[in-house]
């Protein structure tokens, strides 16, 4: 059994690549390092540089590894720069899944676990949010995530692809010391840059309509992420049938604010943030309920704020 993970040498697509090394499954990694890093890639794991929108390059690694199964991790994932470059943004996300699902129809590979986003709800009124509520996104990412999973939704119609989509909320956290967080627009490592550079951390917006005027937002750890993805594809693999999409989310939210502060606390460095004007495409609020996925034995998350601040703050020293 070998899965293909694309963006493998990512933060969150490396962790997924030793989850599943870690459970016995042989892993190829495609990645074009533009935001990842193969320092990143698990010993074991075959790395394939290259981009998905290069379909010629795709059907060559089908060609070369004896692929079972894809999680599908790659592509442009920062939804405010999204709302400045749109093409850029659709084109990695949207034209790069046409050519994987074409490559995994011509080589018969029957399962994909899809890495969707809570960017699909776009700013939800809900208080929770669920895999009901209605899909309005406010960024080119999240519109793009949407057609990503009607993508593969279609195809699975067409071609009996067995599937499935993990919505992620706001991924933190390491699972080892190594792999960090290296975006330039995640809170977690700009804070952390930041605190490491003897600068002040920002944040972006203090006028939404929240309890203290800041972003709330929904964090899971990455170790928990990971694991979800393992227990989807292992489900896939025995012929189980799994609902279109899953939110991991635990169900309860924490303000940027607040993340500021047990920052501080973690980090031992006391500090005031410094306010900027919000940024477009960001929603005000998105927390979301975990439940069904937790049901259907995809998802527990087992890790606390503290944790994740702790793990993170452990991986942003270790790779400065």
């Amino acid at each position: 059994m070998t899965w293909l993970v694309t963006g493998g040498a990512g933060y969150i697509g490396s962790h997924v690549a030793r989850a599943f090394l870690d459970s016995g499954i042989d892993v190829v990694v495609i990645d074009d390092l533009s935001s990842g890093h193969e320092g990143f890639v698990p010993e074991g794991a075959v790395l394939e540089r290259g981009s998905l929108v290069d379909a010629g390059f795709v059907e060559r690694v089908f060609d070369e590894h004896p692929v079972t199964g894809v999680v599908h991790l790659a592509g442009f994932k920062y939804a405010g720069v999204s709302v400045q470059r749109p093409l850029h943004t659709y084109t990695q996300n949207v034209t790069a899944t046409v050519n994987l699902l074409s490559a995994m129809q011509n080589h018969e590979v029957p399962s994909i676990v899809f890495s969707s986003s809570a960017a699909v709800y776009g700013n939800a009124p809900a208080e929770f949010v669920t895999e009901a509520t209605a899909t309005t996104p406010e960024s080119p990412y999240g519109e793009t995530k949407l057609i990503g999973e009607w993508l593969i939704a279609d195809q699975a119609v067409a071609s009996g692809l067995r599937h499935t989509a993990l919505r992620y909320f706001n991924v933190v956290g390491s699972a080892t010391p190594v792999v960090s967080d290296t975006s330039p627009h995640n809170l977690f490592p700009l804070v952390f840059r930041a605190l490491l550079a003897g600068q002040t951390p920002k944040i972006f917006g203090d006028d939404y309509p929240t309890p203290d005027g800041t972003c709330v937002r929904d964090y899971v750890h990455v170790a928990d992420v990971a694991a979800a993805h393992v227990a989807a594809a292992q489900k896939l693999d025995a012929g189980e049938t799994l609902a279109p999409a899953y939110n991991l989310g635990s169900g309860s939210g924490v303000s940027v604010r607040e993340i500021m502060s047990e920052m501080a606390a973690v980090t031992g460095i006391d500090f005031t943030p410094e306010v900027l004007a919000a940024r477009p495409g960001d929603p005000a609020r998105i927390v979301a309920s975990g439940e069904l996925a937790t049901g259907d034995g995809l998802w527990m998350p087992h890790h606390t704020l503290t944790e994740m601040i702790a793990s993170a703050w452990q991986a942003a020293t270790h790779a400065g």
